[in-house]
């Protein structure tokens, strides 16, 4: 990544033009006064040492030098500048139900749509944590692993979908069981699992998992997603609604007991989530109450500069602009290569 600073400096390149006209009008003068005196190649034959070559060489040493100066000024950035910064936070893992029965409509458009809300209102909130994200339905797999990068969980979320998981159902016991070996290794910082579903449990026993939880010091908050009179999984194709070997419509339900009882067996929280900000409101409160721990971050707000080494090849320029002199080396000119040559040459005739 590329940019300046400091970008108004940028307009002192103008001043190379500037430079040019006077050049070429301090020329224009000079041809003037030559032409004054006599024929101007006659007078430059009685001046050899002077040189037209030498001056554009140095009015170009100094335009580059010049540009070079003000582009120096305006601090061009190249990439940015990796830094550590250890804050104070906490770590989450953030598991979501993706089932089919998250497609319910009980709660509107749909409760995977408000799941998404949910997450991004938490994660709007979040400073200095570190999130890691965990889908899930008959199996659960990693979509996101622990980052202090809270932001991209916008990135992942946007690609979520029930029809990603092979397997269908609800394991919410396997959820929290592969959110718990998620976290990293520091003992010192509190560590949250944020269940999302709508809590019809299929798969195992995750009340019981839920107590080895407890000893590992990892607290479950579990947020209800759909209404206790429960609603109709849309079909994915076709329109209508799903329906079992019987013909009947299938109604989900949601299982608020469950969540409670996972919650309580770690000191964790319930919270029924809605349309609206109040239940990600009650998670944040309660987050903020716990004990956080250093997490490293890092940070790449901070932009490389480079100003140094156009700013040295200004100085150069400029040297080198010094040191040559308009006139013609006195010294160089007694150098003639083929003067033996010509003198071999008149022998010879």
């Amino acid at each position: 990544m590329f940019r300046f600073q400091e970008p108004q400096y940028l307009w002192l390149i103008a001043i190379t033009a500037i430079v040019v006209l006077l050049f070429l009008l301090a020329e224009y003068v000079r041809r003037k006064r030559i032409k004054k005196i006599g024929d101007h190649d006659l007078v430059n034959l009685l001046i050899p040492e002077t040189s037209i070559l030498r001056r554009i060489w140095k009015i170009v040493l100094v335009c580059i030098a010049i540009a070079s100066m003000s582009v120096a000024l305006a601090r061009p950035q190249f990439g940015s500048k990796l830094d550590d910064v250890t804050r104070q936070g906490v770590e989450i893992i953030v598991a979501l139900d993706v089932s089919n029965s998250m497609l319910a409509q009980d709660i509107k458009p749909n409760r995977l749509e408000n799941s998404r809300k949910f997450i991004e209102r938490i994660v709007s909130k979040l400073e200095n944590d570190k999130l890691g994200l965990i889908v899930f339905a008959g199996e659960a797999f990693v979509q996101m692993p622990i980052t202090d990068d809270v932001r991209s969980a916008r990135l992942f979320l946007s690609t979520i979908d029930t029809e990603m998981m092979p397997v269908q159902g609800t394991a919410i016991g396997k959820a929290i069981e592969l959110a718990a070996k998620s976290f990293t290794k520091d003992e010192d910082i509190s560590k949250i699992i944020l269940l999302i579903t709508d809590g019809e449990n299929h798969e195992d026993n995750a009340v019981e998992i839920a107590k080895t939880l407890k000893e590992k010091n990892i607290i479950v908050y579990t947020v209800g997603m759909g209404l206790p009179n429960g609603a109709p999984i849309p079909k994915k194709r076709g329109g209508g609604f799903m329906k079992d070997r019987d013909g009947n419509v299938v109604m989900s339900v949601l299982d608020e007991q469950t969540l409670i009882t996972i919650a309580d067996e770690t000191n964790g929280v319930y919270v029924r989530a809605g349309n609206s900000a109040d239940a990600s409101d009650k998670i944040i409160a309660e987050i903020g109450k716990l004990q956080k721990g250093e997490v490293l971050k890092q940070n790449y707000s901070e932009y490389a500069d480079q100003f140094q080494y156009l700013a040295l090849l200004a100085l150069i320029l400029l040297f080198a602009d010094i040191i040559i002199s308009e006139k013609k080396n006195s010294v160089l000119n007694r150098i003639n290569l083929f003067k033996e040559k010509e003198n071999t040459g008149s022998k010879n005739k």
